[in-house]
């Protein structure tokens, strides 16, 4: 009997934790229909400061807690909490520390500026990620990223962790969004990148840290690229076209429509991939 395919989702917005936008709908919408669909699935999201607690009935969950993420020589306590979204039948897993998500903003602050440590958040989060999903000891056969700010997982699983019986036969699948941020990340994102596994070769693009190197990295390492956005950078539309990916266009979210399409990709990535092994 052939196993569910497993997918995880990381997703830098999930209504209704967040205000809705086109992204955070997919964030709610995807992982509940690709369930329906037959397919077991994990969601995870920063616990940004906005986040009513309360309200949304987050609770910590201590067995998963407790670990310290180095980034830059600092120690970073890495804090897990979930919350469940009955009428789906599913949990959100929230990746949260004090010093980077306690704020009440999200990406940029009440003027509109984006955070000077966006870089640390961004890798304490996608680290973070890779670190529960360890204790949870759950195998992902694919590995959906959602937005600029998850899409250093794909480093992290190809580099760091490649060796990892967990994410030995993972498959990424990166989706890129109109999230564009003008002002380039912190200068020494490169430099704060390296860990174990992770060569400075790896980090080329990282070195002029745009939102468009930040995607080209991504997608080098995707192993199948979805525009989820109507619109996106032009110069990260022809760079995914050159590339010779799996590539799936825009899919309009009117009826969902788009869920089917997702998981028709999902099984064509896993199977592309057996074929190359085969």
């Amino acid at each position: 009997m052939k196993k569910k395919a497993r997918v995880l989702f990381v997703s830098q917005e999930v209504t209704p934790y967040l205000d809705e936008t086109p992204m955070s709908v997919i964030g709610r919408k995807l992982p509940q229909g690709i369930q329906e669909r037959g397919k077991e699935i994990r969601l995870f999201m920063p616990k940004f400061g906005i986040i009513n607690e309360r309200r949304n009935q987050l609770h910590e969950v201590i067995r998963l807690s407790g670990m310290n993420l180095i980034i830059d020589n600092n120690d970073h306590p890495l804090i897990i909490k979930v919350a469940s979204i009955q009428a789906a039948r599913m949990q959100v897993y929230f990746i949260d520390n004090q010093e980077y998500f306690e704020r009440k903003h999200i990406l940029t602050d009440k003027k509109g500026d984006h955070f000077a440590d966006n870089d640390e958040r961004a890798i304490f989060f996608c680290r973070g990620v890779i670190e529960t999903v360890k204790k949870l000891g759950w195998s992902p056969d694919i590995v959906h990223l959602h937005g600029w700010m998850t899409s250093l997982t794909a480093l992290y699983l190809k580099k760091s962790f490649k060796d990892n019986p967990l994410f030995a036969e993972t498959k990424i699948v990166y989706s890129v969004y109109d999230d564009e941020f003008s002002t380039p990340l912190n200068k020494d994102f490169a430099k704060k990148m390296l860990h174990e596994g992770i060569e400075k070769t790896d980090v080329e693009h990282y070195k002029n840290p745009t939102f468009v190197n930040v995607s080209k990295a991504a997608i080098d390492l995707a192993d199948g690229i979805i525009k989820g956005s109507a619109k996106i950078n032009s110069d990260v539309e022809k760079y995914i076209k050159k590339s010779g990916k799996p590539f799936l266009d825009f899919v309009s979210g009117e009826n969902n429509e788009y869920i089917d399409a997702y998981s028709d990709f999902y099984d064509a990535v896993l199977e592309e991939v057996a074929e190359m092994v085969d």
